[in-house]
C-alpha cells in the first residue's frame, strides 16, 4: 500500500466526489468562486456515509447555490494525479470526481454555507478564470461533448 503525505505531514486520503456541471435554459454554466483561494469551480463535493453519490451530488448544489437539481445524466468518473488537490490547510486529497450534467433545477440562485464568494451562470466560452485545476479535465470534457472548445 502507497503512503505519501500532504504538505501538513498528514496522510493524503482518497475522496470521492459527487458535482454537477448545470446549465440554465440560455446554456450559461453555474459556477462558484472559491472562498478559500479564488478559484472558479462547478458545485460538488465529498460523498458522506451512507449517502448515494446522486443524493450528494444534489445535495452538495442546494448548500452551495440553494438550487435543488431536478434529472442528471452522468457525465462520467474522473480521477488521476491531476484531479489532487492541496487545500490552504496543507491537507492533500486524492480525489475521484463523479460528475452528472443537468438543465433541470428551481429555486433561487443564493450561496448557503459560505464556501463561495460568488456564484452565477457564464457562457461556456466564456467561464471566469481562474478556473480550479481540479475542475479543468471535467469542464473540458463537457465542453468537448457540447462543442464547445476546451479552456
Amino acid at each position: 500500500m502507497k503512503k505519501r503525505y500532504g504538505p501538513n505531514g498528514a496522510p493524503v486520503v482518497v475522496q470521492t466526489g459527487a458535482s454537477v456541471i448545470l446549465q440554465n435554459q440560455a446554456g450559461r454554466i453555474l459556477m462558484q468562486q472559491r472562498r478559500d483561494d479564488g478559484t472558479w469551480s462547478y458545485p460538488g463535493g465529498r460523498v458522506e456515509i451512507d449517502e448515494t453519490v446522486e443524493e450528494a451530488a444534489r445535495r452538495e448544489v442546494f448548500e452551495e447555490c440553494g438550487l435543488r437539481v431536478g434529472d442528471m445524466e452522468l457525465l462520467g468518473v474522473f480521477s488521476g494525479p491531476e484531479l489532487n488537490h492541496v487545500y490552504p490547510s496543507g491537507d492533500e486529497v486524492c480525489c475521484i470526481d463523479i460528475v452528472y450534467v443537468s438543465r433541470s433545477y428551481t429555486g433561487v440562485l443564493r450561496p448557503l454555507d459560505g464556501e463561495a464568494r460568488r456564484i452565477g451562470f457564464y457562457p461556456p466560452g466564456r467561464l471566469p478564470t481562474p478556473i480550479s485545476a481540479m475542475n479543468r479535465p471535467q469542464l473540458n470534457a463537457f465542453l468537448r461533448s457540447i462543442g464547445e472548445a476546451e479552456l
